[in-house]
C-alpha cells in the first residue's frame, strides 16, 4: 500500500464536547486533517461526553481529537477515556487534545491515556505528523 493510500485511511473524529461553543479551532483542525488526506468526522457542538463515544465507535475511528477551551477538560476527557473503555476501543483510538489546557493539568490528561496535547498556535504540519506517526494501525 502506498504512503498516500495509509494517509488516507487514517479515520478522525474532530469532538467539541461539553458547553464550549468556539468551534473555529476546530474547523480548522478539520479542514487540516481533510488536506493532509485524513477521513474526518466532525461532531457538531456541545455533544456529552457519551454521545462523543458513541459516534468514535461508531465510525470506528482511529484518531479522537477532543477540542475544548471550557475549562472543564478535567471532567469531560475522563469521562470520554471511561466512555471508550467501556466500548473496549480505548486501545485502538490515539486520543489528541487541543485548546487552552494549563500546564498543571496536563500531566492529568496524559495519565488518563490522552497522546498529545495541542495549544492554540500549534502549527498544523506538527499535529498531521504526530497522527501519521501515532495512529494505530487499520484493524
Amino acid at each position: 500500500m502506498s504512503a498516500d493510500a495509509e494517509q488516507r485511511s487514517i479515520r478522525c473524529l474532530v469532538a467539541k464536547v461539553g458547553l464550549d461553543g468556539h468551534d473555529r479551532g476546530a474547523h480548522v483542525i478539520a479542514r487540516a486533517f481533510r488536506d493532509a488526506g485524513f477521513e474526518v468526522i466532525y461532531s457538531g457542538l456541545h455533544r456529552a461526553p457519551a454521545e462523543i463515544v458513541q459516534a468514535a465507535v461508531q465510525e470506528d475511528v482511529d484518531v479522537l481529537g477532543i477540542s475544548i477551551l471550557s475549562g472543564a477538560h478535567n471532567t469531560l476527557v475522563p469521562k470520554i477515556v471511561d466512555g471508550l473503555k467501556e466500548y473496549d476501543a480505548f486501545d485502538d483510538t490515539l486520543i489528541i487534545v487541543g485548546g487552552i489546557i494549563p500546564d498543571g493539568d496536563r500531566e492529568k490528561l496524559y495519565e488518563l491515556g490522552v497522546a498529545e496535547i495541542f495549544g492554540p498556535g500549534t502549527p498544523m504540519e506538527e499535529t498531521v505528523s504526530f497522527i501519521r506517526e501515532n495512529a494505530p494501525e487499520r484493524r
